[in-house]
């Protein structure tokens, strides 16, 4: 599937701060901290597969 410029700044962006939140997880491990970070890094997934989904429905290079 082809994509746009957008579509790859939108899932950079996501990717990044899933990677942040899943190191400050590993990294803490075994504290409260650290599960909710894994938690944020979750929600964060469905989020952006949410806006990916979205993007793909109105962009007429996407889509």
């Amino acid at each position: 599937m082809k994509t746009c410029h957008q579509f790859k700044t939108v899932r950079g962006e996501y990717e990044r701060e899933i990677g942040y939140m899943l190191a400050h997880s590993k990294r803490y491990e075994g504290r409260p901290a650290a599960k909710t970070s894994a938690n944020q890094a979750a929600s964060a997934k469905q989020r952006m597969a949410r806006a990916l989904n979205s993007h793909v429905g109105r962009c007429p290079e996407c889509g």
